[in-house]
This record gives structure tokens, C-alpha cells and sequence, in this order.
């Protein structure tokens, strides 16, 4: 019995067990010797690049930490609603706490925590993914444009003269992306209309063809608007932006034909703005490639509106 009469001893191990499942809850849900395959995918497919994984990993991460804080905060919800409710057999106003430094301090530095530690792998995982230090096997030029896509191989095909360096089909694009361009390399290229289709599934949209097993970097254009070209198992997408060129590579693992789609608002017809991304083999990727001359798709289509400075684009104050 307490001094005041109530008896209170069968409310402590009730908070003692409700204390222990929250902690278990936030280790199990924070645990960081876990891969991504130890956990589900959450909605997101399968990867299909060596640098999906990673993403996926972010993505699972932040659901733990999404989950730890769920369970920490409707801990403290159900806690308070059960051990303070008011007693049956008392009426009196409880005692008024007008300030608590260390709750104050708790949440006020835990949230910052979890900001910082989002944040960090965050900012680290995205320097990986943009990085373009590594010179690529493999450069396509995606042309965004109402309501299509066209693709620029920027390829030494056998019988196809050019030079990428100094096509001015490509002159929208920034000398500091054309650095890893290859040499003397003429290119095929490939465009589509809302009304394509790829031959082998009847999905709409023209098909863009990648090896596998080779590193692939796109350098992203765009003849009008804002578009976002994104590949839905690479897990990774990117804006298309008229006078500004946005570049990003990727590795594909998994040979098959996957879906793509412009993820930004584009016009009326911006749903219809689908493509296909197929992945094969090395030797099938080169008799694409020759295949694509034998038609007479040599050379570039234009890439879209040319780069402009900072200065060019800033809005200017007529009042």
C-alpha cells in the first residue's frame, strides 16, 4: 500500500514489460548488421543494377528508422493514456509539471540524431551514385522531348564515320561530359513516338538496348520541357532539363526487358511519354548497334537545347 491508500505494486511490472518491449522493438528495428536481402523490399522491385542495392538499402533504412520512432512515440501515447489515467476513487487534480529539462532535452536531441544519421548516409550514398569518376563501357545520350524519348549511342559502330567530340547534333551537350566520349566515334541512334512498341512484349514506347555486365552512362537532354527518365528496377531516376544536362551510370546485372516512364509532369500527354530498357548480352548489344546502321539510324538526332548559365537563367525584376 502506498501512503496515501492506493495500491500501485501491480502497475510496475506492467511498465517494466511495456519498457522492455519498446526497447526490443527499437533494437530490432535498428539493427545494423542486416543487408537488404534480410529485409523486404517495401514496394520497391527487384534491382537489377549493382547500384539498385544500395538504394534499396536507403530505402529500407529509412523505414526502420521510420518504425523505431513510430513505436517509441505510440509507446509514449498508450504509456501515458494507461499508467496516468485518472483514478476511479480519486477527483483531486493530479500535480502540474509546468517544465522538465530532461524530457525537454531528449526531445529536442533525438530528433536531432536521427536527423543527422538520415542525413549522413543520405549525402553518402548519393555521392556513390553520381559519382562519374569511373570512365564507362557504354555512353547513351536520352533525348526527352513531347512526348518520346530518343536515343543517341555514342558508339564506334563498323561502317559509321563521325565524330561525337564535334557533331553539332550533340553541341547542347557540355564539353565536360563529352571528355569520355570516344574517339572518332560516329554513333547510331534510335527514336520513338507514343505510338511505338516494343516486338517481343507489345509494351509501348521505343526499346533502348544496354549490355550487360557493362558500365553504362547516361547523359540526359531535353528538346523542351522538364522531363525524368526513370528505369523502374534500377531503382534510380533523374531530371531531363531543357539548357541543362544531367548525366548518371549504372551497371545492369540481370538480363530482360524492364519498364521505364518520364516521372515528371510534362504536358497533356505526358502519360504516354513510356519506353523499354533491354538488356542482353555484349555480342546482341554490337548486333544491335550494327543492325541500327544497317537501317540507316547513323549519326545523332539533336539533343536538345543548349546549355546556359546561371546568369542566363535568372529571373530578372521589372518593378
Amino acid at each position: 500500500m502506498s501512503p496515501n491508500g492506493s495500491d500501485r505494486s501491480p502497475r510496475r511490472p506492467m511498465r517494466r514489460k511495456l519498457l522492455q518491449a519498446m526497447t526490443a522493438g527499437l533494437v530490432l528495428a535498428t539493427a545494423t548488421g542486416c543487408t537488404y536481402k534480410d529485409f523486404p523490399r517495401l514496394g520497391m522491385p527487384t534491382p537489377t543494377t549493382e547500384e539498385a542495392p544500395r538504394i534499396l538499402s536507403l530505402w529500407q533504412g529509412s523505414w526502420a528508422a521510420a518504425l523505431a520512432v513510430g513505436v517509441l512515440v505510440w509507446g509514449l501515447i498508450l504509456w501515458s493514456a494507461f499508467f496516468h489515467r485518472r483514478s476511479r476513487t480519486k477527483v483531486e487534480v493530479p500535480p502540474q509539471t509546468r517544465y522538465n529539462m530532461p524530457i525537454e532535452a531528449l526531445y529536442t536531441v533525438v530528433p536531432i540524431i536521427i536527423i543527422s544519421v538520415l542525413f549522413y548516409f543520405t549525402a553518402r550514398d548519393e555521392s556513390k551514385l553520381l559519382d562519374l569518376s569511373k570512365k564507362p563501357d557504354v555512353t547513351v545520350n536520352v533525348v526527352g522531348f513531347q512526348w518520346s524519348w530518343g536515343f543517341n549511342y555514342v558508339e564506334n559502330v563498323p561502317g559509321v564515320s563521325g565524330d561525337a567530340k564535334t557533331d553539332k547534333n550533340l553541341d547542347a551537350i557540355p564539353d565536360r561530359f563529352k571528355k569520355d566520349f570516344p574517339v572518332n566515334a560516329g554513333g547510331v541512334y534510335d527514336v520513338g513516338t507514343p505510338a511505338s512498341k516494343n516486338p517481343q512484349t507489345g509494351n509501348p514506347g521505343p526499346t533502348l538496348w544496354l549490355p550487360k555486365g557493362k558500365t553504362v552512362r547516361f547523359v540526359l537532354t531535353s528538346r523542351d520541357v522538364i522531363h525524368s527518365f526513370w528505369v523502374v528496377p534500377f531503382l534510380m531516376k533523374m531530371d531531363v532539363i531543357p539548357g541543362h544536362t544531367n548525366s548518371f551510370q549504372v551497371t545492369p546485372n540481370h538480363e530482360g526487358t524492364f519498364l521505364g516512364k518520364c516521372a515528371e509532369l510534362c504536358g497533356v500527354d505526358h502519360s504516354r511519354m513510356l519506353f523499354n530498357v533491354k538488356v542482353v548480352s555484349p555480342a546482341a548489344y554490337e548486333a544491335h548497334l550494327k543492325d541500327l546502321a544497317k537501317k540507316g539510324q547513323t549519326g545523332y538526332i539533336p539533343a536538345g537545347i543548349a546549355q546556359t548559365s546561371h546568369e542566363k537563367n535568372r529571373e530578372t525584376n521589372n518593378l
